[in-house]
């Protein structure tokens, strides 16, 4: 029984020939998230800009979809409403209202109303801005620990230029994804941030089995030269690097469609970090270490022996 595959095992793409291309590419992708996280910043949501928290439990059946439209009616602003604890429980949050402490207490004494009998309030939280930039500062923090940690743990398992280009393509990843939030202004909050990390390690697992296969050809192809062993590498991984994305991209699209509003911006945020993760493992992480110092001490002799190297070695159709 043949297993599906998405491309044949014996393709010969040259990759490092389009480098430059995707070198430009990633550059526009990563000086255009930071001029926009720049000038227009993130749209923070509840969990970073504050606000009130309440915790509800219904005493009666009840529809999801007609409270977060009733919800909308008394104009407070982003509300995030979430179903916990087997449906009965509601998380409703909401942003700060303008007007100090009074404004707080007239849009939750609002809320409690809308909610009426067939909901018993359990209790209700006002987020602070102090609290709230707390938060923010402690989850970028974290975001930035994991990339740090993860180029660690790729220098010590392989060689420094190996750790140095996975912590340059993993932050490339991040900051695109945080540029997509940003150009669009779309929500960011604490799901998110968990995108966020989850995009990292996603990235990073697929840069890995990359670095691998090539280290692992350092050895027996000796002669060949750098440039062709990264296309011959990427080329080995390329079926199990598309089949590993596509089906978790299969399973992120149908969260994305039919997650509903409270999942929406969280699918997003996976969706773009697969697709740009993918790209990222195949056209950035390896071509990188072309502009490292080299990762063999004679590349130069192994470069000018290239062409006493037969075609059939090399595995491609040089022009």
């Amino acid at each position: 029984m043949r297993s599906l595959r998405l491309v044949p095992d014996d393709t010969h793409f040259r990759f490092m020939h389009w480098r430059k291309a995707a070198f430009a590419f990633t550059l526009l992708v990563t000086l255009a998230s930071l001029a926009s996280l720049a000038f227009q910043g993130l749209n923070l949501g509840v969990d970073y800009a504050g606000g009130i928290l309440v915790e509800a439990r219904a005493l009666t059946p009840f529809d999801f979809a007609t409270v977060r439209t009733q919800l909308a009616t008394l104009n407070l602003g982003d509300v995030v409403l979430q179903s916990f604890g087997g449906g009965q429980d509601l998380l409703i949050r909401f942003q700060e209202q303008p007007g100090g402490p009074e404004a707080q207490q007239s849009a939750l004494d609002a809320l409690k109303a809308l909610l009426g009998p067939a909901f018993q309030i359990r209790r209700s939280e006002y987020i602070g801005p102090q609290v709230s930039q707390e938060l923010l500062e402690r989850g970028l923090l974290a975001a930035l620990l994991a990339v740090v940690l993860i180029g660690i743990y790729v220098w010590f398992r392989f060689e420094w230029q190996f750790g140095l280009a996975a912590v340059l393509t993993t932050f490339h990843d991040v900051i695109a994804t945080f540029g997509l939030f940003s150009v669009f202004q779309l929500e960011f909050n604490l799901t998110i941030l968990a995108a966020l990390l989850t995009i990292a390690g996603y990235s990073i697992n697929d840069t890995v089995v990359v670095f691998d296969r090539i280290r692992e050809n350092l050895r027996p192809h000796k002669r060949l030269p750098l440039t062709d062993l990264i296309d011959r590498s990427v080329n080995q991984t390329l079926s199990r690097t598309l089949m590993t994305s596509v089906t978790t991209l299969l399973a992120v699209l149908a969260l994305l469609l039919f997650g509903g509003p409270a999942l929406r911006n969280f699918s997003l945020a996976l969706v773009w970090g697969l697709v740009i993760g993918t790209y990222s493992s195949v056209f950035v992480a390896a071509a990188l270490l072309l502009h490292l110092p080299s990762l063999r001490r004679s590349e130069a002799e192994g470069a000018a022996a290239s062409d006493a190297i037969a075609p059939q070695e090399r595995g491609y159709d040089l022009p």
